[in-house]
């Protein structure tokens, strides 16, 4: 509020000195003060648009690869490799805490925990299923492949910690971690695998240093689940969270990346686009991410009005 109220005494300084501008270099310093007030303005705007209950939060997201065998994996390492690009860019903090390697090249699926200012209230956005089309390297004919791979985004809930799980209700696997060879490969069975048997829920967790940091790891993203289950009332709800789950493959995707026969990025849901791929997969996601915030919070906005109007 406090900077509010100066952004409007700003304001208010501002047309008070147009009005007594007389020369160029009046007329000059007014353009300086109206753009460093706008630029304010436009941030004051954004914030306005993290209107989720967990937008706050860190995120733990997850890559899995869909159809399209060896491509779909190296395409879904395409996908992590932009995903730490964007976090890079933001500030964030990014850990990968479980990976299952593909045989011939890429990933099979990848968890990541992502920390910073509105990590999950960024990155849901990303959550859906990502299509991409390009010419195969994996294709001794060099045909035309289209890949998917799929990602999904929670909240790292605080006080989830305090929530107590029975024991019984869940299982716990070890086993020797992953890796892409050589020095990477763990030669103890540290990874820990947890299936909550009454959801049937299953969290993995192999990169801490001990066995009992990738428990405890597995156990709060387990229990951010379960606290999301419970507040899960509607479907819809369901939606906002974690994004709809759908079907890895044809017709189901939030995003295209087009690489050939010509470049192109279109979101789905927004009708964003981009003609500059390699800068998308470099991680510039901004102008995706904010259009898709824009429209929720519009389509909050009208689905509120609507509320009211049959109330009054």
């Amino acid at each position: 509020m406090e900077r509010w109220k100066e952004l409007k005494k700003n304001v208010d300084d501002l047309e008070v000195f147009l009005r007594s501008a007389s020369n160029r270099e009046d007329e000059m310093l007014a353009r300086e003060q109206y753009n460093d007030i706008s630029e304010i303005f436009v941030e004051f705007e954004r914030r306005t648009l993290y209107q989720g209950k967990y937008d706050e939060n860190d995120a733990v997201l997850s890559i899995h690869a869909g159809a399209g065998g060896t491509d779909a994996q190296d395409w879904a390492e395409m996908l992590l490799r932009m995903i730490l690009r964007y976090a890079e860019k933001k500030g964030y903090k990014a850990r990968v805490l479980h990976d299952i390697y593909g045989a011939e090249a890429g990933i099979k699926s990848v968890t990541v925990e992502i920390s910073g200012s509105m990590a999950y209230g960024n990155l849901k956005a990303e959550a859906g299923v990502h299509r991409l089309v390009r010419l195969s390297p994996f294709n001794s004919d060099n045909l035309r492949q289209t890949s998917f791979a799929l990602i999904e985004v929670i909240p790292l809930i605080e006080g989830s910690k305090d929530i107590m799980i029975d024991q019984k209700d869940i299982k716990v696997d070890t086993y020797r971690s992953s890796g892409a060879g050589g020095q990477s490969v763990n030669t103890t069975d540290s990874a820990v695998r947890i299936t909550h048997l009454p959801t049937g829920m299953v969290v993995t967790c192999q990169n801490e240093r001990s066995q009992l940091q990738n428990k405890d790891k597995a156990l709060e993203i387990l229990k951010s689940k379960l606290v999301l289950r419970k507040k899960q009332e509607t479907e819809q709800t369901k939606k906002d969270l974690k994004g709809e789950h759908k079907s890895v493959e044809w017709g189901s995707q939030i995003r295209s990346y087009v690489l050939h026969p010509y470049k192109l990025v279109k979101d789905h849901r927004t009708g964003i686009e981009s003609k500059n791929p390699n800068d998308v997969l470099d991680g510039n996601l901004d102008k995706f991410i904010e259009e898709w915030l824009r429209q929720q919070a519009t389509s909050k906005k009208a689905a509120t009005s609507r509320k009211m109007e049959k109330i009054f």
